[in-house]
């Protein structure tokens, strides 16, 4: 089950709101996961994140895997997320940050897989 978490000081409207999370689930497939467990998280308006000590805009991206992937398929997805991203909120590339967490245990449906 993989989760993305999208944080950025931009207003995202509900239209563009599904038009990333859309994308998203078309490009987690570059990470050997599907759509059907995707987990995806938008927290827009956040007027309290900095960076550089301003309000620019900005987003900070946590995908979150069960299982692993490799650098290669990372890399396609960081440069997708940072496309959609930018496309969509219009935020400048190097003000789009993703970082990525892999583990073994995922907890569902009150067992771990």
């Amino acid at each position: 089950m993989p989760y993305i978490k999208i944080r950025t000081n931009k207003n995202v409207e509900e239209s563009i709101s599904d038009n990333i999370k859309r994308k998203l689930g078309e490009d987690i497939n570059l990470l050997g996961k599907s759509e059907d467990w995707l987990m995806v998280d938008i927290m827009d308006k956040a007027d309290k994140l900095y960076f550089r000590g301003n309000k620019e805009d900005i987003a900070y991206v946590e995908v979150k895997l069960y299982g692993r992937s490799d650098a290669s398929h990372y890399n396609l997805m960081t440069e997708s997320i940072t496309n959609n991203l930018s496309n969509n909120l219009g935020i400048n590339p190097d003000k789009i940050y993703v970082s990525y967490f892999e583990t073994s245990y995922w907890g569902w449906n009150g067992r771990n897989f």
